[in-house]
């Protein structure tokens, strides 16, 4: 297996947001199986890294691939068919379809609907008692909760996941956490979060982003809040 390619890889990105240049030459790479940490202050471009690999800020420079293969300038669906799930910050699900409705329509087609709904809500049990609740009236947990569901029902082996603890109670977290976990040991997962401890437990190894640029990489077991470089670069 060492002889291929990444499942993703960057290579001296660089994206902007009209004449502000955000990133500044990233470079990363994820093995396929392999759970990576993007982390870093609010702003530094972690969520940036993630539109640009999807394609909803194409680089202007460098190159993005996924399996080996150039996806740079690609559209996102595109990118989505290549086996890209992506759990966005703002969860971005139809509120005013129920939670099995918002499964069923990130649900394959010729795949087991059934099936693929009943695995989703294996991984999140507290979401069966609101399956018939429209998505718009879940609270916030229950909402992230719904957001990786859809991934979990999609033909996904890259996950790209933006800040699933971000206003979430402790209790909801550790469930998001233990969901996330089990997601994890099936699929290649990069995950922005900014919960560092969280990230950590999550993922294999782990980039640290500041300014646009990677700062610091290193062995997600072994890395420390109270690192000297580290807390240099989280701290607000």
């Amino acid at each position: 297996m060492s002889g291929d390619p990444p499942a993703l890889e960057l290579d001296g990105v660089h994206s902007y947001y009209g004449e502000s240049h955000v990133l500044r030459g990233v470079d990363l790479s994820v093995e396929t199986g392999e759970n990576v940490a993007l982390v870093g202050r609010n702003g530094v471009g972690k969520t940036t890294t993630l539109r640009s690999i999807l394609g909803l800020t194409p680089p202007r420079e460098g190159t993005v691939r996924i399996d080996g293969e150039d996806v740079t300038g690609e559209p996102t669906h595109e990118i989505a068919r290549r086996g890209v799930g992506w759990v966005p910050e703002e969860r971005r699900m139809f509120k005013h379809l129920s939670v099995e409705e918002n499964l069923r329509v990130a649900t394959p087609p010729g795949s087991d609907m059934s099936k693929r709904v009943q695995e989703a809500l294996d991984a999140f049990p507290a979401l069966r008692d609101h399956v018939d609740r429209e998505a718009g009236d879940l609270s916030g947990g229950q909402q992230q909760m719904v957001a990786i569901a859809r991934v979990l029902v999609g033909d996904n082996d890259l996950l790209l996941v933006d800040e699933p603890s971000e206003g979430l109670a402790p209790l909801i977290v550790e469930e998001v956490v233990d969901a996330l976990g089990t997601l994890a040991e099936d699929v290649t997962l990069l995950l922005v979060e900014q919960n560092f401890p969280m990230a950590m437990d999550l993922t294999d190894r782990f980039y640290l982003l500041d300014q646009g640029k990677v700062v610091e990489t290193g062995d997600s077991n072994t890395a420390s809040r109270d690192d000297e470089t580290i807390r240099r670069y989280l701290s607000a």
